[in-house]
Order: structure tokens, then sequence, then C-alpha cells
């Protein structure tokens, strides 16, 4: 295990600062596109080079480090999702899919509902397949074509997308967040889910009538027609998807099917255009590719530097600060929140934020009588509210791409999160929803 090293976090501040303080800057000078003038994977150089200044060993073996950190194997099927999210996107559109399936739904739902029901749509989605990454790519362009046929900002349609898929995400029994934060505090599904449900139906209700007053007013012009043929690669890929099949066959399979459509439907589309489409969906991907890589790089630099062990130390004496017995399960619970959303900040990834910080927080909840569930339930729905708001988090950023967003922009929108995040709030100050306490334990050092 790396020795601590608060030094090793320095990068990722320096990255944020650049980033998050460039665009600022730009946005008070009065610039367009304030926040593309430095481009994100731009910004986080300067903070590759502070890590590799900082970390211990042969410069040989501070590059490996951060390459076997881009080549991590989830890091690596989410850049793939990413390309073949982008070229199905560009593909379907070209077709006339997007609109398709815009003005069907524009012609069977209520102009009030289109904001809910897209909302409860994607967190069906999200739930049934158990990934918020594969639900965003396949829902974000109905969005952005929703905004386009109607008054409604494409912000707002966008940031439903994202609080929806974080939904699903959250709840999801085959999600590799449920999975993680299960497995590391030892407590079943189902109890996580009945305590993670409690916490997110109100947030979700919440959204639901703010979206609903939102759309209220909404003024949509005549549908024109649909072509059902181009809606079938959007519904294959939905049915595909809620089926379980693996997200990356899915959207290959949605690829091949809107190609086919369009040769077959569109005399003048050719195999030349469907190529080129499909490399422009690429060519969308491109920034979000190289941040999501160096971002990976950068994470692993800072585990290995001992910056992340650094933070798992000062939360766990933060936890055992309190001698007021009253406040211990409150101490207890803030201090496993606190620890997985730093972990996330870190690492813009929630599934291993849970797993780095598993071990801390299964020794707070034992030292402080927390229930395993009520632990694995915090932990999910912490990660699920710093990722659905996280601006280089790769959610924000597959839906910022395909939508042509800053994902700084989006961030105030996703709505569900913020909510979610006040529902775990109050939760933790006022201990619901009650879980039995469990009997507390000597502490033993956490493990990162």
């Amino acid at each position: 295990m790396p020795r601590p090293s608060a030094p090793a976090l320095l990068p990722m501040l320096l990255f944020l600062a650049t980033f998050i303080g460039s665009g600022l800057y730009f946005q008070a000078a009065g610039a367009d596109f304030a926040f593309y003038k430095i481009p994100a994977p731009v910004a986080i150089l300067p903070a590759i080079v502070l890590a590799l200044l900082l970390a211990r060993g042969s410069i040989n073996a501070r590059v490996e480090t951060f390459v076997r950190g881009c080549a991590e194997p989830t890091l690596v099927t989410m850049l793939l999702i990413f390309l073949l999210a982008g070229g199905f996107a560009s593909t379907a559109k070209a077709i006339g899919g997007v609109d398709a399936t815009v003005n069907l739904g524009l012609s069977l739902i209520p102009p009030a509902l289109i904001l809910p029901g897209l909302f409860v749509m994607t967190a069906f989605m999200a739930t049934a397949m158990g990934t918020s990454m594969g639900t965003i790519a396949a829902v974000t362009p109905i969005a952005a074509g929703l905004a386009g046929a109607t008054d409604l900002p494409l912000l707002l349609t966008v940031g439903t997308v994202m609080g929806g898929a974080m939904f699903g995400d959250n709840l999801s029994v085959i999600s590799d967040t449920t999975i993680a934060a299960t497995r590391t505090q030892g407590c079943s599904m189902m109890d996580k889910f009945r305590l993670n449900f409690r916490l997110a139906l109100p947030a979700a209700l919440l959204t639901l009538l703010w979206l609903y007053w939102q759309g209220s007013s909404t003024h949509i012009e005549a549908p024109g027609d649909s072509n059902l043929w181009l809606i079938l690669p959007y519904l294959t890929v939905l049915i595909l998807a809620l089926s379980g099949l693996n997200v990356i066959v899915v959207l290959l399979c949605g690829i091949l099917l809107a190609g086919v459509s369009g040769l077959w439907l569109q005399p003048e589309y050719s195999v030349a255009r469907w190529a080129q489409d499909i490399y422009a969906g690429y060519d969308s991907m491109q920034e979000i590719f190289m941040l999501s890589l160096l971002i990976g790089g950068l994470a692993a630099m800072m585990q290995a530097g001992g910056g992340l062990a650094w933070l798992a130390g000062q939360i766990d004496r933060l936890s055992r600060s309190t001698n007021n017995p009253q406040a211990h399960r409150r101490a207890g619970e803030f201090s496993i929140s606190l620890a997985v959303a730093l972990s996330n900040l870190c690492t813009a990834n929630n599934t291993v934020a849970i797993l780095l910080s598993g071990a801390l927080a299964k020794d707070i909840a034992g030292r402080y009588g927390v229930a395993p569930s009520r632990s694995a339930s915090l932990m999910d729905s912490v990660s699920c509210v710093v990722q659905g708001i996280l601006p280089y988090g790769a959610q924000m950023l597959l839906a910022a791409s395909i939508a042509g967003l800053s994902p700084l922009q989006l961030v105030g929108t996703v709505v569900y999160c913020w909510l979610l995040g006040l529902m775990v709030v109050v939760s933790v100050l006022f201990n619901w929803p009650k879980t039995p306490a469990t009997r507390t334990a000597t502490a033993t050092p956490p493990v990162v």
C-alpha cells in the first residue's frame, strides 16, 4: 500500500483550477464559448506534468504508472462506448431516425408531460440495463431532437436524461455500483435497494413535479411524419439494452441497423456516406475520449503516490473525533459519505470510488453501529450524486458531447442529483429511513 501523501492530490486541484478557472475568466470577459477557450484535454496537461514530478521512482516507472491508469479495463470499455455511441448517434441522425422518433413522441405525448415522460423513460431504461452510460448514449440524441422541435431548452432536456440515467444506475440491482457497494459492505442487494428506493423516490417525485412545471407551457409545432422504419434502430437499441445484452454489442447492432435502414430507404445514401457518418461520430467524441484517457492516468498517479490513502486517513481521523454518543451515528454516516464523495472527485468514476473507499466505510460502519445496508445505500447514493454533476465525469462528458454542449453548463440542470443529495443530507441528520443499529466493533486500520 502506498505511503499516504497529501501533495499527491495537488495535480487534480491544479486541473480543476485550470479547467474551471479559465472558463470563468473568459466568461467574465464576455468571450463566446468561454469554457472552450482552453479545452479540458489541454487544461489537464499541467496537472499530468506535476503528477510526474511529484511521483517517486525513475521517470520510466512514473510513466508506466500513468500508462497503466490509461489502460485500466473499465476505462477502455468506457472509451469504446464513447466511440460507438458517437457512431450510432451520427448515423441515426443522418438517416432521419432522430426526427422520426421525435415526431412520433410529440404526436403521442401531451406537451406538459414531455419532460416527465423523458425522465421516466430514461430512468426505466437505466434501471433495466444497469448502466447510465448506455442509457445516455441511446436517449440523449432523442432529447436533443425534442429540444429542437419544441421551445424546451436543450440544457433542460439533456439534464433530464442525465437525472433519469443516474436514478436507474443507482437503483438497478445489476448496476456495477450496486454490486460494488453491497460486496464491500457485506449486505444483500435487496436490503440496500429498499433503503436506496426510500431515498430516491422523494427526489424522483420532486423532480417530476419540477419538470412538469417547467414544461407546462411548452409550445409544439405540428409534428411531421414518422417513418416507423427509421425509428427501428432506436427501438432495437432500447429492446436489446433492456434484454441485458452488453452495451458495446447493443451499439454495434444499432450502427448496423441504422446504416442498413439508410441504404434501403434513401436512394442517395451509400456505403461511403455511412462510413463517413460513423467516422463523424467518432470525431465528435474526440475531446471526451482524450480527457477520459488522461484522467484515468492522472487518477492512477494520485493513487500510486498515496493521495487517496492520505485522504482516507484524514476521513478516518475525522470519524474518530467526536466523543458525543448521540453524534456517533451522524459522524459515522457523514464520514462514509465524505469518503466516497472525495474519492469520486479524485477518480471521476463512481464504481472505482466505491471500491477504493469500501474498506474504510466498512470499518467506520462497524465502529459506529451503522448497518451494512445503510452504509452501502449511502455510498451508492452519494457516488450517484457526485458522478451525475461532475463536469469531467464520463456521463456528463458523453451527454455534453452528443448534444454539443459544455459539461459545465449541464451541472445545474441535473435536478434529480441535486435533490437526491438533499435527501442524503436529510437522511443523515434525522436518521431517516430508520435502520436497526448494529453492534459497534473495535476499530481496525482502514485498507485502501
